[in-house]
């Protein structure tokens, strides 16, 4: 079992590969970070919206994000389609969160559904992990689909939560 935060995995099936950005993905990332629709059910606080520069933002994100969440790229057929991120560790009980932002070119396509299942799949076979959730905004019903057919159960829905907005944003919780 690989501990989480051991390395930056590289995950990768027939068709789909999760690996680390490098510099030759900045103008697709920019794309997607520039897209209003891509982040309207997303929190504010996310760390390739957290600069201006996103070469920056690929040059930084494996050293001072790295400690809190681990950020992979989305790529199908070799073509970039979003980001696909494991966050909020709790190691003491084996607990992390899974998030996936996707090009809005790549929505309802099953991308989404099959990066999170690569996840959770890695998750579980290769880690510690015992404990795999994730938050939704309540209006992401995408989203939920996403989770649930992966195997995610609701397990509390419009919890007021801090997404990084002036108001806390009602949330729902999923556990897996």
């Amino acid at each position: 079992m690989k501990k989480l935060f051991s390395e930056i995995p590289h995950i990768k099936n027939d068709a789909f590969e999760l690996r680390k950005l490098t510099p030759s993905d900045a103008k697709d990332l920019k794309k997607l970070v520039d897209n209003q629709n891509v982040y309207r059910y997303l929190p504010t606080f996310l760390f390739e919206k957290k600069y201006q520069d996103v070469n920056y933002v690929i040059e930084h994100l494996y050293d001072e994000c790295f400690k809190e969440s681990i950020i992979l790229g989305v790529f199908k057929d070799d073509q970039f389609c979003g980001l696909a991120e494991m966050y909020g560790f709790k190691d003491y009980i084996h607990k992390i969160s899974v998030g996936y932002r996707l090009l809005e070119s790549c929505w309802g396509k099953g991308i989404a559904t099959q990066a999170a299942a690569m996840l959770v799949d890695y998750l579980y076979q290769e880690t510690d992990i015992e404990i795999i959730t994730a938050s939704t905004m309540i209006e992401n019903q995408a989203s939920a689909n996403v989770l649930k057919k992966n195997g995610f159960s609701l397990v509390a829905h419009a919890v007021g939560e801090d997404w990084g907005y002036d108001e806390p944003t009602l949330s729902d919780k999923w556990i897996r």
